[in-house]
């Protein structure tokens, strides 16, 4: 795993493998040199996007000051609370 920095604190990054539709594939190479930003960031924030993390992060650290910040365990559990709540909300709307 290497590791990388995201919203001050280091986090670990997995090498993986996947097979993706070569158009989705040059699309994202194409975005990724017209933000300056790597491939691999690209595919992590549309994943984010997808499955409801970036959302419940932004709402997490939205308008926290550093000193009322929460703690790692706490931001861990809220994070773990608003994508159960994301998932529950897809997954109910499948269903309907």
């Amino acid at each position: 795993m290497m590791p990388f920095f995201y919203q001050d604190r280091v986090v670990d990054r997995k090498k993986t493998t996947v097979y993706i539709d070569e158009t989705l594939l040059r699309a994202a190479k194409v975005a990724a040199a017209r933000s300056g930003k790597r491939e691999y960031e690209v595919f992590e924030e549309a994943l984010g996007k997808h499955l409801g993390l970036a959302e419940a992060v932004e709402r997490i650290w939205a308008g926290i000051s550093q000193q009322k910040a929460p703690s790692e365990e706490e931001a861990t559990r809220l994070a773990g609370e608003e994508l159960a709540a994301v998932r529950s909300e897809r997954s109910g709307r499948r269903a309907g």
